[in-house]
């Protein structure tokens, strides 16, 4: 059963402190609560509970926001929780209305927040915040040098809105003959991988644990028809451990000793999967195996299957290759790269526009990213109106499928184009190509971000869907970084302003500030403090 809260915005000066006071609205975390459209999505998130039955479900703001603090502060599940039972500005983050000492949830409660909470409403959310935030920047006037807001305003072109009531100059012929928007913005592209927390595979590894959870499934069904004649099914659990350990424990195992090691594991694990077989034809129920060994017993079968057609062909290569019992959704994604040509993880393929970025593609396949490149500039016509001034990506994006599709829509593909070079024109191609390389690094920054400051190096999450919730999050988390930087910059460009005295001889001092913070002091002068994201100031 899910409950609606009350509509509206709890203002951080109505927050209930018992020990006195009242909260700071300078505080990080009421300025994050601003920017977060909590109501807008509520709707889709309670859609898959009861009206009705059940006990009242944790609130969406409370999900999101316990997810949010959790990729935020780089904590664990128990400590998050922690967090929020001592953190008044925190319980005013996830939208109570008066602080209590009492733990609003388990730790448990976060891995049901991260199955709840899809990939695809997370990635609604945050297109909402990246909309709203280029919406701004976009609603900017630039502030020229010498020129004040209101003089910025006053040389702007008032547009007139095209009302209802109005008659319409133009009929819907007209309107299908109109040219479509120019080309705008830079749209940046760039493919990575997530790695998954588990242990490096190796087949003999991956085979030695297959055997050992074969026999305790051989356990459970021996156990349930057991009868006192009855002989247990030899397993040789001793002799197979040892025989792994003798190689495993080698420092330098030799190719000839690790395909042994292999094909005495592989003939253990046949020998274990027939007694299963025979228990189960002879009466054992599948239906006494736990959950968790149940669907342990259907990824062993697998695993057993791709490593013999390995082992008897001599390969290295197969299709949905199982690397890690545990978490048999993640694939070995070949990336090329000198200290870690593999790795094993979600392969996922992102765009950045004006500093934000955008989660278009998860798999746990691997896949060519080159071949997102059209859907990806079609997104971004979808969100802004036009297409792409021009495309900056690495050399693996440049096929010539996409320089074609590029050129046929008017999008220039950054890097030098094929072919030879014109007559005196290398100069200018090597600078455009370093030019292109500068602006791509961005999202370079933004893979190294989310990987060293935030948990995209190594996803704790155990289940595929969980862990898409917590990818998606991370990205999430570093655009409203982003968005509370932007708001930084604009009151410490605000206080620079005021307090640098006027005269002729600092009249060069507003030169530091670049157009953008002149845009942002501009925004200042005409928006209300609601849509500066700053309440009761």
């Amino acid at each position: 059963m899910y409950r609606r809260l009350s509509p509206g915005q709890l203002s951080f000066e109505d927050f209930y402190l018992p020990f006195g006071g009242k909260l700071s609205g300078e505080n990080r975390w009421v300025k994050l609560a601003e920017l977060i459209p909590w109501e807008a999505f509520e709707s889709s998130y309670a859609e898959q509970f009861s009206e009705s039955q059940g006990a009242p479900a944790k609130s969406f703001r409370i999900a999101l926001g316990a997810l949010i603090i959790k990729e935020r502060l780089g904590t664990t599940d128990a400590e998050t929780v922690e967090q929020i039972r001592e953190n008044p500005y925190l319980q005013y983050f996830l939208g109570f209305h008066e602080y209590s000492d009492q733990a609003p949830f388990e730790a448990s409660m976060l891995s049901h927040f991260r199955q709840r909470l899809s990939l695809e409403l997370v990635n609604q959310v945050n297109a909402r915040i990246v909309e709203d935030a280029l919406a701004a920047e976009r609603a900017t006037p630039a502030v020229q040098p010498g020129e004040t807001a209101a003089e910025s305003r006053a040389s702007q072109t008032p547009v007139k809105a095209s009302s209802a009531s109005e008659p319409s100059s133009s009929n819907e012929s007209d309107d299908e003959d109109e040219p479509p928007p120019p080309n705008q913005g830079q749209l940046i592209l760039d493919a990575s991988v997530a790695p998954a927390d588990i242990h490096y595979p190796t087949d003999l590894h991956l085979l030695n644990a297959a055997r050992a959870s074969s026999e305790r499934i051989l356990d459970y069904l021996y156990d349930a028809i057991a009868q006192p004649r009855m002989r247990k099914p030899r397993t040789y659990r001793q002799q197979a451990r040892r025989a792994y350990l003798k190689v495993a424990k080698q420092r330098r195992a030799t190719r000839r000793h690790i395909r042994k090691a292999i094909g005495q594991q592989l003939r253990y694990l046949r020998r274990n999967l027939g007694h299963i077989r025979r228990l189960v034809s002879g009466g054992a129920p599948l239906s006494v195996l736990p959950r968790f060994w149940y669907r342990r017993l259907l990824v062993i079968q697998e695993v057993y299957r791709q490593q013999w057609h390995l082992y008897q062909h001599r390969q290295r290569r197969i299709e949905h290759r199982i690397v890690s019992l545990a978490q048999p959704h993640v694939r070995p994604i070949v990336r090329g790269k000198a200290g870690t040509p593999v790795e094993f993880g979600a392969k996922i393929s992102i765009s950045c526009v004006s500093g934000y970025c955008s989660l278009d593609r998860l798999d746990w396949e691997a896949y060519h990213e080159a071949a997102d490149l059209p859907r990806q500039v079609e997104q971004y016509k979808a969100r802004h109106g036009y297409y792409p001034e021009s495309v900056h990506a690495d050399a693996i994006y440049r096929t010539r499928v996409n320089r074609s599709w590029c050129k046929a829509h008017g999008i220039r593909l950054s890097g030098p184009p094929l072919g030879r070079p014109k007559a005196g024109a290398r100069a200018e191609v090597d600078r455009q190509a370093q030019a292109d390389a500068k602006i791509r690094n961005a999202v370079e920054g933004k893979f190294g971000q989310g990987k060293r400051r935030f948990s995209l190096a190594r996803v704790m999450a155990k289940l595929a869907p969980s862990a898409e919730t917590a990818i998606a999050i991370t990205f999430l988390v570093m655009n409203l970084e982003r968005r509370l930087q932007a708001l930084r910059l604009l009151f410490i460009a605000i206080l620079a302003a005021v307090v640098s005295p006027r005269g002729r001889r600092n009249r060069g001092r507003s030169r530091w500030i670049d157009s953008a913070t002149r845009g942002w002091l501009s925004l200042l002068a005409q928006a209300t403090p609601s849509q500066l994201c700053y309440p009761n100031c």
